[in-house]
C-alpha cells in the first residue's frame, strides 16, 4: 500500500481549492501557496486548447502564452533527499502568529519564542513548539508544547490577506505596550464571546466576538494591501477589512474559465494541428513536420497525431495557414452549443466521440436530441481569485476585484484537463416556448425575480441585473434532478458528476439544453458507465424516476412552501434532500432552483414543464 507524501494535492486541487493565494492546513502547520511567477515553469506541461487559451487572453492580455499543468513528479519519490523530492509548488508558513496549546501564548513564530521543530523522516510531525512551557499560571514543570496557527485572519474584497491585529485590538488602536498576548477561553462552548485575548503587561482583555459584525468595523485597523502569496503590500487599499477564520470558504474563491475539446475544422487531423498550432507554426517542410510528429508522440503532449504521416501533417499545416480555420468565438457555449446541436454531430475525433440517439418513448413532445458523447475532454485555467465574496455574486463590474496569481501580468496560467463521458438532452424550443407563456410560469418567475432582488439589495448590487431566467431555473433543476439520480446507478462518485446549462436566448439563438457529464481527473471519468444510462430504454427510465422523486421532498411540505421573497433566497422548492448537488457538480452554486417548474409540488400545480407526462 501507497502511503500520499505529506502536503501533496492534485492537480485539480490546486485550481479548485488551493491555487495561488490559498491557504493550506498541514498536520501541523498552515502554508500559503507561493504565486505563479516562483513556480518552475520547466516542469508545467503544457495544454492544447486554442479555444480556452483565446478566451484568458482576452480576460488577462495578449501577452498569456500558453496554458500549463501544474509540476508534477514522474511515480512516486523513494529517496525524500533527493532531487525529485522537491519538485512542486512552492509554499511558506501563514499566518506567522503562532498560539501555545498548553498557556495559550500568543506571538509571531519568528519573534523568538517558538521553535521550528523539523523531522526531515516524518515531515507530518514538522511543527512549531512552545520551548519549556510552564502552563497558563506558570506552575507546572517546564516542558516544550506543541504551537499551532492562530484561526483568526483579516481579509478585504480587494484579495488582501492578512495576520490578525492582536496588538492592536487588545489595546484598541495604536499602543507603546509590547506586551506577551494570551489567548484564553471563559465558557464550556467555543463561542466567539467565549474566546478571549489577554496582554501580560497592562492586563488589557478583549473578547474574540468584538472583531465580528457591525463591532468588528470599530475594533479593526485599516487594510494593509498585503498579498502573502507575492511578499508584497499594495498601498492604498481602501477596502474595509473583515475577521475571518482560517480554512473558512471565504478565504478564496477560484475564477476558472472552462471549455470543452469540441472539433471546429473538417477533419481530425484538422483539428489536431489547430489545438496544436505552437508546435507546428515554425514547421516549414514534410520532412520537419515528421520530425515534429515523432516527437510529439515521445512526449504524448498531442495524442493522436502519432496516427499521421509527415506528409499529411505538413498538408493540413498549409491549410491552416492559409486561414480556412475561422477565428474563435467570444462566447465559450456556443460554439459547444453549435456542435452539438449540428445535423451531423462529430462522431470521431482526438477529444470528442459523439453518437445520436433516439428520444426515450413517450418524452418525444420535451425532447427534442439525446446524444450520448463517448468521448470529450474539459479543460479548465484559473485566472485569479477573490476573497470574502464568490466571483459569481453580481454582474461583471459588481463582482469582487481578481486578485493577481503572480506580481506582473502572466505569460501562462495554471490549467487542468479531464477526460470523461456525457449525456446531452436538447429540449423542445417549441415546448418550451409554450411553457414560457404560460400565467402559473410567469407568477413562479416573478417570485424567483423578487427573491433575487432582495438577495443582491444588501450586497449593493443591482436588484434587475444578473438574473439569468425562468428558463435557466428550468433547465437547472432538471439537470440536478438528472444527476442525482444517475448517480445512483452509473457506478461514479456523486461529485464526479458536472453539468453545463445552455439556455442562452440572445443573439438569435435560442439555446434549450443540458449536458451531464463526468469531471474525473484519472481514469474514472471514462467507464462508460454513464453513457450506457444514455440509452433511450435507459434514460426514459431514469428521466422517469427523477419526476417522481421530485414531486414529494422528504422536507415537504417545508420545501414546497418556501418562497424566496420571504427570506431573499435563489431558490424556491428546492432543498438538499430534493435537488442540491455537489458544490463540485452545479456551475451556480445551488442557485436558481425550482421543482414547481419541473413536477408539479403541494404547493404550485400550475407552473410545471412535465405536468401532462
Amino acid at each position: 500500500m501507497s502511503r500520499t507524501p505529506v502536503g501533496e494535492v492534485r492537480p485539480s486541487q490546486l485550481l479548485w481549492t488551493f491555487g495561488p493565494g490559498a491557504l493550506i492546513d498541514l498536520p501541523n502547520l498552515s502554508v500559503v501557496t507561493m504565486g505563479i511567477d516562483r513556480w518552475e515553469i520547466g516542469r508545467c506541461q503544457p495544454i492544447q486548447e486554442a479555444r480556452l487559451l483565446t478566451n484568458v487572453r482576452r480576460v488577462l492580455g495578449d501577452q498569456v502564452e500558453s496554458l500549463r499543468m501544474p509540476p508534477l513528479t514522474e511515480g512516486e519519490v523513494i529517496d525524500p533527499f533527493s532531487a525529485e523530492a522537491l519538485v512542486g509548488v512552492p509554499v511558506k508558513p501563514f499566518p506567522r502568529w503562532m498560539r501555545c496549546v498548553k498557556c495559550g501564548l500568543l506571538s509571531p513564530f519568528d519573534a523568538g519564542l517558538f521553535e521550528l521543530k523539523a523531522n526531515r523522516y516524518r515531515p507530518e510531525k514538522t511543527c512549531f513548539v512552545h520551548k519549556g512551557c510552564t502552563g497558563s499560571r506558570g506552575e507546572q514543570k517546564p516542558r516544550d508544547a506543541d504551537a499551532v496557527p492562530a484561526r483568526f485572519l483579516l481579509a478585504c474584497r480587494q484579495g488582501h490577506l492578512d495576520d490578525f491585529p492582536w496588538h492592536w485590538f487588545v489595546h484598541a488602536g495604536s499602543s507603546g505596550c509590547r506586551g506577551t498576548l494570551r489567548f484564553f477561553e471563559s465558557g464550556a462552548s467555543l463561542q466567539t464571546e467565549n474566546l478571549w485575548v489577554r496582554c501580560d503587561s497592562c492586563g488589557a482583555a478583549k473578547s474574540m466576538a468584538q472583531a465580528f459584525g457591525q463591532a468588528g468595523r470599530r475594533n479593526l485597523p485599516g487594510c494593509r494591501g498585503r498579498h502573502p502569496h507575492l511578499n508584497k503590500f499594495e498601498e492604498g487599499c481602501a477596502d474595509e477589512p473583515r475577521a475571518i477564520l482560517l480554512g473558512a470558504t471565504n478565504g478564496w474563491f477560484p475564477v476558472t474559465l472552462s471549455v470543452l475539446a469540441i472539433p471546429q475544422t473538417g477533419s481530425p487531423l484538422a483539428q489536431l494541428v489547430a489545438d496544436g498550432w505552437a508546435f507546428f507554426e515554425d514547421v516549414e517542410s514534410s520532412e520537419a513536420a515528421a520530425i515534429v510528429v515523432k516527437t510529439l508522440k515521445k512526449s504524448a503532449q498531442l495524442p493522436g497525431i502519432d496516427a499521421f504521416t509527415g506528409d499529411q501533417v505538413w498538408e493540413a499545416i498549409q491549410v491552416h495557414r492559409s486561414g480556412t480555420v475561422g477565428d474563435e468565438e467570444p462566447d465559450l457555449k456556443s460554439p459547444e452549443w453549435d456542435v452539438l446541436t449540428s445535423d451531423v454531430p462529430p462522431t470521431d475525433y482526438p477529444h470528442f466521440m459523439s453518437k445520436r440517439v433516439d428520444v426515450p418513448k413517450g418524452l418525444e413532445r420535451y425532447l427534442s436530441r439525446v446524444l450520448l458523447l463517448e468521448r470529450l475532454r474539459e479543460v479548465n485555467a484559473l485566472l485569479g481569485f477573490t476573497r470574502v465574496e464568490s466571483p459569481n455574486e453580481g454582474g461583471p463590474a459588481e463582482r469582487a476585484p481578481r486578485a493577481s496569481m503572480g506580481r506582473g501580468a502572466p505569460s501562462w496560467v495554471p490549467a487542468t484537463q479531464v477526460h470523461g463521458e456525457g449525456i446531452f438532452l436538447q429540449f423542445s424550443e417549441d415546448a418550451i416556448a409554450g411553457w414560457e407563456s404560460t400565467e402559473g410560469v410567469r407568477i413562479q418567475e416573478a417570485e424567483l425575480r423578487r427573491g433575487h432582488r432582495g438577495w443582491r439589495a444588501p450586497r449593493r448590487l443591482d436588484p434587475d441585473g444578473g438574473f439569468p431566467g425562468v428558463r435557466y431555473a428550468l433547465l437547472h433543476t432538471v439537470a440536478h434532478l438528472l444527476i442525482r439520480e444517475l448517480a445512483l446507478d452509473c457506478g461514479y462518485n456523486a461529485a464526479s458528476i458536472r453539468e453545463r446549462v445552455y439556455a442562452d436566448t440572445e443573439g438569435g439563438k435560442a439555446q434549450a439544453g443540458i449536458l451531464i457529464y463526468t469531471a474525473a481527473a484519472d481514469a474514472d471519468g471514462t467507464l462508460g458507465g454513464l453513457v450506457d444510462l444514455g440509452k433511450p430504454e435507459n434514460l426514459g427510465r431514469l428521466l422517469r424516476q427523477a419526476l417522481d422523486r421530485a414531486k414529494v421532498c422528504a422536507s415537504d411540505p417545508l420545501c414546497a412552501e418556501h418562497n424566496p421573497r420571504k427570506d431573499s433566497s435563489l431558490h424556491a422548492a428546492s432543498c438538499h434532500a430534493c435537488s442540491f448537488v455537489a458544490e463540485t457538480s452545479c456551475e451556480c452554486g445551488n442557485r436558481y432552483l425550482d421543482r414547481a417548474l419541473v413536477i408539479p409540488t403541494l404547493q404550485v400545480s400550475d407552473a410545471a414543464f412535465f405536468a401532462e407526462r
